[in-house]
């Protein structure tokens, strides 16, 4: 029988009943993980839950804002008393409210920013780093394409992936000598609701515009940055710590609509393997 690439770790993943963070949780649930899918109340965590048990997965569910200090600490006190020990957090929760020039953005949509992608952040590192350090387990974080080169019209939510991206270097370089590992993962555009003008604040000239200067012709699936997060998150992974690691059907680089050029038939996503119920659904609006 084939030792699974996680068998035996147990993963907090938050925002983890939808979009990307559903993938994450049900391919690192295959993989022989022991997930804790945290989410907001009104997420689908239940169902998720659900599904990865059908699987014959372990998994168990913790609906709260964390952005609250005191519901961050119970998340992750929650997975240790539950499963025993804690190797991998993925801080994935984030949201995307709004779309617009920063003269039009308004306050609200920013400080909601601040709250659920940085505070986040914050406050589950910072919990969790005490018990990664007695497994010298790992954290992987969401970043962003616009993170690292800022894009017009999400300009307050490229900077706070910037933030990710620097916050989770330090992290790294501070918390090595303890044998934890950081890195991010910086999405490209992907198919979720964030990337549709029907589930999202973007209009379709915005939607036209990210899949043509993608190089690869067409948006990321959900379940191929999971498998970002996967390696990553594994021991196959052991000498990265620190990296930003582009996963962006090449967008970053790219310099014009190089992606009209590529041939329909290479446009084909990969089929996918896991039972993606969610990716359609996920933070386009103020919570």
């Amino acid at each position: 029988m084939n030792m699974k690439i996680l068998d035996q770790k147990v993963a907090i993943v938050t925002g983890g009943a939808t979009g990307i963070g559903e993938a994450i949780s049900k391919r690192f649930a295959l993989e022989g993980a022991k997930v804790l899918v945290v989410g907001m109340p009104q997420d689908p965590v239940k169902e998720v839950i659900d599904d990865i048990k059908y699987a014959e997965g372990e998994a168990l569910g913790f609906s709260a804002d964390i952005s609250s200090e005191e519901n961050a600490k119970e998340a992750v006190e929650t997975a240790v008393r539950r499963f025993g020990q804690l190797d991998i957090l993925i801080n994935n929760a984030g949201v995307y409210p709004e779309v617009g020039t920063v003269d039009n953005f308004s306050t609200e949509a920013f400080d909601n920013l601040l709250k659920n992608n940085l505070r986040t952040t914050f406050l589950m590192t910072k919990y969790a780093i005490p018990y990664l350090k007695k497994t010298r387990g790992c954290i992987v974080a969401a970043g962003s394409e616009s993170g690292k080169v800022g894009i017009p019209e999400i300009t307050p939510y490229g900077g706070t992936k910037g933030f990710i991206h620097a916050f989770i270097k330090g992290v790294a370089v501070e918390q090595a000598k303890n044998g934890i590992r950081a890195n991010c993962v910086a999405p490209g555009p992907i198919d979720t609701a964030w990337t549709h003008k029907e589930t999202s604040d973007i209009d379709k000239k915005i939607e036209k515009t990210m899949v043509k200067a993608t190089p690869l012709g067409r948006r990321g699936t959900p379940e191929e940055i999971a498998n970002v997060y996967l390696f990553l998150a594994s021991d196959e992974a052991s000498y990265v710590t620190g990296a930003i690691y582009d996963a962006d059907g090449g967008i970053t680089i790219a310099k014009g609509p190089v992606g009209s050029e590529v041939p329909s038939k290479l446009k084909k996503k990969p089929k996918d393997k896991l039972n993606l119920k969610h990716k359609k659904e996920g933070a386009t609006e103020l919570r």
